[in-house]
């Protein structure tokens, strides 16, 4: 694309690179100069223009956002028209955004004239929320700098892995110091929890803090649930402590315990069979009874989209794991200096 200032009588055909204002003249930037807006830049005493013009084998701003924007959108999202050489993209249904990080990555490699920016992976999506934009910086792309950026973006780099009608299952143990308040809190939050991915609470079992009482317990909702939650009324402290063990005793399989995001880090994530399926469980951190973003959410929102959540999966959350303090922590990560 050529770019510069030429005289008026050269300009038809350009694009106007910026707006003319003046004697009541408006030419709008972006704007396709006809003999028209000649014929008035020459009235108003406006005889040299700054213009883009395309050359042989450019592809217009408009047309090469809209066919990488195209391209780029997965399952689940929608494409808007594009406008000034930018095509906004949108979750078609609430869920968790998977991003290809290395095919955007390659698309932004290609050439600075053509750029790709999305929501962070991974985070949970309402439907019709912006997820992410192609921008075509000047008014033209040679197609061959398209072309590599559409080999670039793969197979539909972006895409939202949509909420399944889920059934949680919730088993909450009991101690002497726990409050029954706490408890029905707790359930309270956990249903606005699963609100948006229409999930819902199909079972709600309160028994001691023991591993046999908790490990028949699990046995008795894992058929009706897809997801069991177990919230402890003591946080786990090792593999063997009262859920791991009941879990274990259930017949279940630990995956994983303790996760690198915090508010979150004492998560257990494992699973259980029934009916030849593994079902997952999760033992809630006691951060989990807050409705405050933390870990728990991360692994809950993955889950409820029908995604598996492996060890490495957890493993590779630390990156951005650090998250807002909340007040019920009791010992904030920040020890104040002494006098």
């Amino acid at each position: 694309m050529k770019f510069g200032a030429i005289p008026v009588d050269e300009a038809l055909g350009g694009i106007v690179a910026h707006a003319v204002r003046m004697d009541g003249l408006v030419l709008k930037k972006g704007e396709t100069i006809g003999a028209a807006q000649i014929e008035a830049l020459k009235a108003a005493g406006v005889f040299d223009i700054v213009v883009a013009k395309a050359e042989n084998g450019d592809v217009g701003e408009d047309d090469a956002a809209l066919r990488l924007a195209q391209t780029v959108a997965g399952d689940h999202v929608s494409v808007e028209k594009p406008f000034t050489g930018r095509s906004n993209l949108f979750a078609e249904q609430a869920g968790v955004l998977m991003i290809d990080t290395t095919a955007i990555d390659g698309i932004n490699d290609i050439d600075e004239s053509i750029t790709v920016a999305t929501l962070e992976p991974w985070r949970a999506v309402v439907q019709g929320e912006m997820i992410g934009t192609v921008k075509i910086i000047p008014f033209a792309v040679p197609e061959t700098l398209l072309q590599q950026a559409i080999a670039a973006s793969k197979e539909a780099p972006l895409h939202v892995a949509a909420y399944k009608p889920m059934k949680i299952g919730v088993v909450s143990t009991l101690l002497p110091g726990l409050k029954p308040s706490t408890v029905v809190k707790t359930l309270r939050v956990m249903q606005e929890r699963i609100a948006p991915a229409g999930a819902t609470l199909v079972a709600d079992l309160r028994v001691p803090h023991e591993a046999g009482p908790l490990a028949a317990a699990i046995a008795d909702v894992k058929q009706e649930s897809d997801i069991i939650v177990v919230f402890g009324a003591s946080a786990i402290t090792d593999r063997r402590d009262v859920i791991p063990a009941a879990l274990e005793m259930a017949g279940g399989r630990i995956e994983q315990l303790g996760m690198p995001v915090d508010p979150g880090n004492l998560l257990l994530v494992g699973d259980i069979e029934s009916d030849g399926k593994r079902k997952p469980v999760l033992g809630a951190p006691g951060c989990a009874r807050s409705p405050k973003e933390n870990g728990f959410d991360w692994v809950l929102q993955r889950l409820l989209a029908g995604l598996d959540v492996k060890a490495r999966d957890i493993r590779r959350m630390g990156a951005g794991g650090l998250l807002m303090e909340i007040v019920q922590r009791g010992q904030p990560r920040a020890i104040p200096p002494s006098d």
